[in-house]
């Protein structure tokens, strides 16, 4: 009894889709980027500063400058003016298409920064829950919107423009970047005025801050982009790749095997899918064939 083909798709019919479905990618892309600011500016406004806590980065920097003005200078409008200058180096060196989408991830994080007001009391009382819960908060949310192609701009930027003419890994520079900038927080009144130990403390409070909203934004990539591989031996290959194909939306391939006790033939089929979408290709697998 001759097997069912499995119906090829068409290419052009899925250029088609794919074109019809571009923008609204594009749209649900920058949707994604604007929201995932919100924790970033809710972090900075709600927690770090109200305990005196100097963050990484160019906000990072925007503390600094608002602690050592006296309230004078807001942390969103030279946020603002720090990201325009970067921005149009970024557009000079490295090409207008990066500076774009982060021109938008910028816009949105100093709205955020304006309109959630610095708190007098923080959402949390001790400071160490503050930087924990707020380094989780703010990287799981960042790791979205780089998932998303955006970029809050920032020591980013710095660090492309390094990387391009000096060839250093980023990460490397980001990080001398950020202890560089909370470093520089010991010297200011508001964080001298807790003696030598609470300025030291302040200083440790900042670069936990960073590890742990770096470590959340790993942690958060990895994990959406981690993939599986599947080997599934079966009777009902045909049957599996056509279910593989149109309801998961992956491509498959056949491998020649051979029973190692009865030396029949048969075809297994192997296709590779994010893990989060193994669920799926389990249950459609289980639902054609228990064995």
């Amino acid at each position: 009894m001759a097997r069912r083909l499995v119906q090829r798709p068409n290419i052009r019919e899925l250029l088609k889709e794919y074109r019809k479905a571009r923008p609204w990618i594009m749209i649900k892309e920058l949707f994604m980027i604007a929201l995932s600011t919100i924790p970033y500016a809710l972090t900075v406004n709600q927690l770090l500063v109200p305990h005196a806590i100097v963050g990484g980065g160019v906000t990072g920097l925007c503390e600094i400058i608002y602690f050592a003005t006296k309230t004078y200078v807001p942390i969103w409008l030279s946020s603002a003016l720090i990201n325009i200058l970067l921005l149009v180096i970024a557009a000079v060196t490295v090409g207008k298409s990066y500076a774009l989408r982060t021109v938008w991830g910028v816009m949105w994080l100093t709205i955020w920064l304006k309109v959630i007001p610095i708190a007098q009391i923080p959402l949390l009382t001790d400071s160490f829950m503050a930087v924990v819960v707020g380094g989780l908060f703010t990287g799981c949310f960042l790791g979205i919107c780089f998932l998303n192609n955006g970029s809050t701009g920032g020591t980013d930027i710095v660090a492309m423009i390094v990387n391009k003419y000096h060839h250093l890994p980023m990460g490397r520079v980001l990080l001398v970047a950020d202890m560089t900038i909370i470093s520089s927080a010991f010297f200011l009144p508001t964080i001298q005025a807790a003696g030598t130990q609470g300025a030291i403390e302040k200083i440790l409070f900042g670069l936990t801050y960073t590890f742990m909203s770096s470590t959340a934004v790993d942690w958060v990539m990895n994990r959406m982009r981690q993939s599986v591989q599947f080997m599934i031996f079966t009777q009902k290959p045909d049957e599996i790749a056509e279910a593989i194909i149109t309801q998961a939306h992956r491509g498959c391939t056949f491998l020649e095997a051979e029973g190692g006790y009865y030396k029949q033939p048969m075809k297994v089929v192997t296709t590779i899918a994010r893990s989060y979408e193994s669920a799926t290709i389990f249950r459609l697998v289980r639902s054609i064939d228990p064995n």
